[in-house]
């Protein structure tokens, strides 16, 4: 058994070693190439210099007005994406192991740029603006049944959003743009009147 087991390792350990050299050449390619596409790009005239491979993803330095995201939400490109369900519907949280961990991460956006490789359903789209005004939105993030915000380990926004989303929410129930039910209490009134309303009632 021993013989067999060496031979496997032996074959198992030329695989990786030819994967990495394979890969270490590859990423040596595409560093030379990128090399040569900057001293391209340097050599060429500022007239020139539109005509790059277009604006960064990550970027989000620029703020999005309430009312383009408003008329983002009404807009045939907002439908193809995401249909008729909620924005956090097809989103899956990245962690490790089998379960996640009871909160989500802080935020993930960091110095105008996301910070991660699977950011939450609000900060991926940056059309997404969650503003008191943007009803639309906000109630996709309101549980039908309850009146209340859903958590975030349900829709898996990160904590900055989650915040910010319950802030516009309180804001838009304040201003009267959304609707909610006041909750009904029962007061025991012997507490307050005594032993006489009871006889009289």
């Amino acid at each position: 058994m021993l013989p067999i087991a060496r031979g496997i390792y032996c074959g198992l350990a030329n695989l990786t070693r030819s994967g990495r050299v394979s890969i270490h050449t590859a990423s040596i390619f595409r560093c030379k190439a990128e090399a040569s596409a900057d001293e391209k790009d340097g050599e060429a005239t500022e007239g020139d210099s539109s005509t790059s491979s277009g604006p960064d993803p990550k970027d989000r330095t620029t703020v999005i007005p309430v009312e383009t995201s408003m008329r983002y939400m009404k807009s045939s490109a907002y439908k193809q994406t995401y249909g008729k369900d909620p924005v956090w519907t097809q989103y899956r949280r990245n962690h490790k192991g089998m379960y996640a961990p009871r909160k989500t991460r802080k935020m993930c956006i960091r110095q105008n740029r996301i910070s991660t490789g699977n950011p939450c359903p609000i900060c991926r789209d940056e059309y997404l603006v969650l503003d008191y005004r943007n009803t639309e939105l906000l109630e996709q993030f309101i549980s039908p049944h309850s009146g209340e915000v859903l958590s975030y380990s349900k829709t898996g926004l990160c904590q900055k959003s989650h915040l910010q989303l319950r802030v516009a929410v309180q804001q838009a129930r304040d201003s009267g743009y959304l609707t909610y039910d006041v909750p009904f209490r029962e007061y025991d009134y012997s507490e307050y009147y005594g032993q006489e309303h009871k006889q009289k009632a």
